[in-house]
């Protein structure tokens, strides 16, 4: 039976967690071809995604900062462009709470949030409005004068080590070389909605690895009660069932191509936010507080994957699910 999770857990990552220790596995990883994905909706999506979720439970950050890596060079191939060699990309699209890049007069100016990797990574797929027109996609490469990092805008302590802090583009030169995608290519292409399930992919990782710290603290400790059992298997329940629809959303895409993506993808994220709201609910019933406060490993697991499955909305991404299948006449 097909499955993103492996049966073993994966070792953890060794102390100190830095995002420059993060950047450096990364780039290890790339450098050995671990991130050589195969593309989404080409043939071997389950594949693409059992590596993401292998990275996620690995550590969080890593699978964060990996992902946008490989979403980043999933998009240049979309568009038909070729990445520079050996460069670690990003992909930086928020525009929260109304700020955001603009192209103006030819130059990059704007503020964006949530850029992780904001101080290691060589180059980003930036969004930004153009000319007082809608958004378009840039390639910039991180050391262009007048690209600046405020780390001090990030100040979580769920994926404290991805550095997602805000960027400033300050008048920063654009030419049509920076173009990858013309207006409205970013968000209407096919991948837009299977890079949003490769992320979902890396969630499912992350719930995964705070199920197997909850399952190690049972072991070391000898005993369980029937209510420990029980929430355990809830738990492995949960993320069974979105790791079925995951591989199972794998298969179709690659063999179904009149499928509606954003609808399927838009269940798996569901799926999968829907199981870490019972990971991060029930794991804590399970140790209580020692496991909590005499070993860092699971509160900052459950820390991180706070923090990221928030990308998901929750009840507006519901909503939005129904609106599709109201409008498409499904039942």
């Amino acid at each position: 039976m097909k499955t993103l999770l492996e049966p073993a857990a994966p070792e953890a990552l060794s102390e100190p967690r830095t995002v420059e220790t993060i950047a450096a596995m990364v780039r290890l990883l790339m450098q050995n071809g671990v991130l050589d994905l195969p593309l989404p909706g080409g043939g071997d999506t389950w594949g693409r995604w059992t590596t993401l979720a292998g990275l996620g439970r690995r550590d969080l950050v890593l699978g964060r900062l990996a992902e946008g890596h490989t979403d980043a060079l999933a998009i240049l191939a979309e568009a038909g462009r070729e990445p520079v060699p050996d460069a670690l990309y990003g992909v930086w699209a928020a525009r929260s709470a109304g700020t955001g890049a603009a192209v103006v007069g030819g130059a990059l100016t704007g503020t964006v949030r949530f850029c992780s990797g904001a101080q290691v990574l060589d180059r980003a797929l930036v969004v930004a409005d153009y000319e007082d027109g809608p958004p378009i996609l840039l390639e910039v490469g991180l050391d262009e004068p007048g690209v600046q990092a405020l780390p001090e805008t990030w100040q979580a302590i769920g994926m404290d080590a991805s550095d997602s802090g805000d960027v400033r583009f300050d008048g920063v030169p654009m030419t049509s070389d920076h173009i990858v995608g013309e207006s409205g290519w970013y968000a209407s292409r096919p991948g837009f909605s299977l890079g949003g399930a490769g992320v979902a992919a890396v969630w499912l990782g992350g719930c995964a690895a705070v199920v197997d710290s909850v399952t190690a603290y049972l072991r070391a400790r000898g005993a369980a009660d029937d209510h420990q059992y029980a929430h355990l298997g809830a738990l492995h329940t949960a993320l069974h069932q979105a790791d079925a629809l995951l591989v199972r959303t794998a298969e179709v895409v690659d063999t179904e191509q009149d499928e509606d993506l954003p609808l399927l993808t838009g269940f798996c994220r569901a799926a999968v936010e829907h199981a870490a709201r019972q990971v991060l609910d029930i794991a804590p019933e399970i140790t209580g507080p020692a496991a909590l406060c005499r070993d860092r490993l699971l509160p900052r697991q459950l820390a991180d994957l706070m923090v990221y499955v928030r990308q998901h909305h929750g009840a507006r991404d519901l909503a939005a699910l129904a609106v599709g299948l109201l409008k498409d006449g499904r039942r």
